[in-house]
């Protein structure tokens, strides 16, 4: 048959569709070790509570939802077998729902905003539920190892280091001193205790209850709102010893201009480990009308990048100069900013670097001060930073995470 009398196919190009928010909410965030108030509940029941919130507070029928993306970093045991569908089938939605489990580390809940956005820009779906859990009182930190963590071939090829040795060559490198750190996290803890006092976080928390359907937590339980100067200086360096190990040499190996690793960040100015989920419901303007939901603001833009492995932690800068480059906007184009507080260094380098007002950055604190619950942070950061756009009036917002390996993820919301 010649070519010519083949019957030509005919596609119609769609215009792009927007992907709006329609809610977001999260647990408290529970101490990550088997005396905190969340030890006693399953991942799965973590989860199941939340999306039980969600379509509660949505008059959701959950026949029409797509699909269900889950961040988990550490996918094993109580949170192993793909917890998303796990979760949806406790939770008793339809079957037609599907779920995927995901890991980028800690951006783990933020990408599953993000790649839920793409899908719903694309028309390939029209209504996702998207975010994060962790238990890490449950499910420690490490546990489904990996070669990045330990086969020493591949460690020492690329001059791979934990994350606390990571932050420490921040530190150095850029001339924070153990007072900088401290002052910040200070600061982390003064701004979530004022946030919770005035009940900032309140109309996004789902309280959890125990199968008695007594409370075991309605607030951030690693909050410490006595935290002091004094307090903070009194702790001791928690990756000394492990620099000592050989990890301070590897970091010199890629940055030999570093003469020796400053070990100036501690349990007081960096992340808490706690148990939490979060989730947020996103869709098109049109299954958002055709189901009565409210769009509370639209995704802008999204990105990743990667940067050196051995410092790891800086990737949140170059992330959102390439979200930016996307949505065609500048820096002075956002009102408010979030940072997850890996470290304090993490965070002033990224404040430095991008040049931004303290009083517009993590305003109502951060996981130095109510902990980082890996896979579900990123979607809690957006959860947050949405709520007090609406509480103060403003506009748009940048949620960003330092990720490891050196990655890094930004995403940019705009209000409706």
């Amino acid at each position: 048959m010649l070519a010519s009398s083949i019957p030509k196919k005919t596609y119609q190009l769609s215009i792009m569709i927007e992907a709006y928010i329609f809610d977001a909410l999260r647990t408290p965030r529970g101490k990550g070790k088997s005396t905190g108030a969340l030890y006693e509940v399953k991942p799965i029941d973590l989860l199941s509570t939340t999306l039980h919130a969600l379509k509660n507070r949505n008059q959701l029928d959950t026949g029409q939802v797509d699909d269900v993306l889950i961040g988990c970093v550490t996918p094993i045991d109580d949170q192993g077998y793909n917890i998303a569908k796990a979760a949806l089938l406790h939770a008793g939605w339809a079957e037609s729902v599907g779920g995927m489990q995901l890991n980028r580390y800690c951006a783990s809940g933020l990408e599953a905003v993000n790649l839920a956005a793409t899908k719903v820009r694309a028309g390939w779906e029209s209504l996702i539920v998207a975010g994060g859990i962790e238990s890490m009182s449950r499910v420690p930190i490490g546990s489904d190892g990996g070669a990045l963590l330990y086969d020493p071939e591949l460690i020492n090829k690329v001059n791979f280091v934990p994350q606390g040795i990571a932050a420490d060559l921040i530190a150095t490198m850029e001339g924070f001193n153990r007072e900088a750190l401290d002052q910040y996290a200070l600061t982390s803890h003064q701004r979530a205790e004022a946030a919770w006092s005035q009940a900032y976080f309140t109309p996004a928390i789902i309280p959890i209850y125990d199968r008695n359907g007594l409370p075991l937590l309605e607030k951030d339980e690693h909050l410490r709102p006595d935290t002091s100067m004094e307090a903070l200086a009194a702790l001791s360096p928690s990756f000394d010893q492990m620099g000592q190990l050989g990890f301070d040499e590897l970091a010199q190996q890629s940055f030999p201009m570093v003469g020796q690793v400053e070990h100036v960040h501690t349990a007081g100015n960096s992340c808490g480990i706690v148990d939490g989920a979060a989730l947020l419901l996103l869709g098109s303007e049109e299954k958002g009308k055709a189901l009565g939901l409210k769009a509370r603001a639209r995704v802008v833009a999204a990105s990743t990048i990667s940067v050196n492995p051995t410092i790891m932690l800086t990737g949140a800068t170059p992330a959102s100069q390439k979200a930016l480059q996307l949505a065609g906007m500048k820096k002075k184009d956002i009102d408010l900013w979030e940072c997850n507080e890996a470290f304090a260094a993490v965070v002033l380098k990224f404040q430095q670097d991008m040049d931004i007002d303290p009083a517009i950055l993590n305003v109502n604190g951060g996981a130095i001060a109510m902990g980082h619950p890996l896979g579900a942070t990123g979607a809690m950061l957006l959860g947050t930073l949405l709520d007090e756009l609406e509480r103060r009036d403003l506009e748009t917002g940048l949620v960003t995470l330092p990720v490891g390996g050196g990655m890094g993820v930004a995403t940019i919301i705009e209000r409706v």
